[in-house]
């Protein structure tokens, strides 16, 4: 589960070793095949081979879910989450992936690779093609915003169930953002209690079958977040009110345990939405 910004060398090294040598494939739904010289310097693989999937036409492609199912380790690359989703969701290509799953096999993703690997998903589907990052401050004010579209059961990861994923965590200040997912998904009765994992730039999450996870990376690591209570207001066109919401931020070198949520070497501390505004324990304006 990496963050965005520059690869991390030790999280491909380690998802390689995942797949025990096997066939790696990376796919995407824009861009080219940058991924394969550089998987191929850092593992020891059968092959290394991108796959790029641009429309729902492809994903129909019987071929494409099969190359797919025979390969033995699968990472997402990043770009727009929204081309996933309008793309592949409800295709073979999201049954084949999901197969791959449920047999064992690794899984990876950065930035947009990352966001929809979580049962909860900002899908960034009310996106226009130019706009900007949707920011924080406009979900705060307002959680029905027309951009905050979360889908739900894209990819079916046992680990990241009642998950949402989110990337480019603290590079781009989707703290406030992500209160927001987590009060439209307890609103909307997804989950009685739903958490999520952000990760930042140049930092990735390593997860082991068990669900214990090492943090790794120069960025500011992953934060690990759970609300307490349901939300008191998420309703369209007001701000948002969500009272103690527990965050364990866990930095590099640190670990966490997505079964039993709890960590180890990070900081525990609490955040509040009052009226769209945060409030931190740790004080006022730190909230990461």
């Amino acid at each position: 589960m990496m963050g965005g910004g520059s690869d991390l060398d030790e999280a491909f090294r380690w998802l390689c070793k995942k797949g025990n040598g096997g066939d790696f494939l990376i796919l995407r739904a824009r861009g080219d095949d940058d991924y394969n010289s550089y998987v191929n310097g850092l593992c020891k693989a059968n092959s290394v081979a991108t796959l790029i999937i641009p429309d729902r036409a492809a994903a129909e492609d019987p071929s494409v879910a099969e190359i797919i199912r025979k390969s033995e380790v699968v990472f997402i690359a990043g770009g727009d989450q929204a081309n996933y989703i309008r793309g592949w969701r409800g295709t073979p290509v999201e049954t084949a992936i999901n197969e791959g799953i449920a047999a064992g096999k690794p899984i990876g993703g950065t930035s947009a690779g990352l966001a929809v690997e979580g049962q909860f998903v900002y899908g960034a589907l009310g996106d226009e093609p130019d706009d900007k990052d949707l920011p924080s401050e406009d979900v705060l004010a307002n959680p029905y915003f027309k951009r905050v579209t979360v889908i739900r059961d894209f990819l079916k990861i046992p680990l990241l169930e009642n998950l949402i994923t989110d990337s480019h965590f603290v590079k781009r200040d989707r703290m406030g953002r992500s209160l927001g997912f987590l009060a439209r998904i307890s609103k909307d009765d997804w989950s009685s209690s739903p958490r999520e994992g952000g990760v930042d730039e140049k930092s990735a999450v390593l997860v082991e079958e068990s669900g214990k996870a090492a943090v790794i990376g120069s960025g500011r690591g992953a934060y690990f977040m759970k609300p307490t209570h349901a939300p008191e207001t998420c309703a369209a066109g007001l701000p948002l009110t969500l009272r103690d919401v527990r965050i364990y931020r866990v930095p590099s070198g640190g670990s966490f345990d997505l079964k039993s949520w709890t960590g180890n070497g990070g900081v525990e501390y609490s955040l509040s939405v009052v009226n769209g505004r945060i409030e931190s324990t740790q004080s006022r304006n730190h909230i990461y």
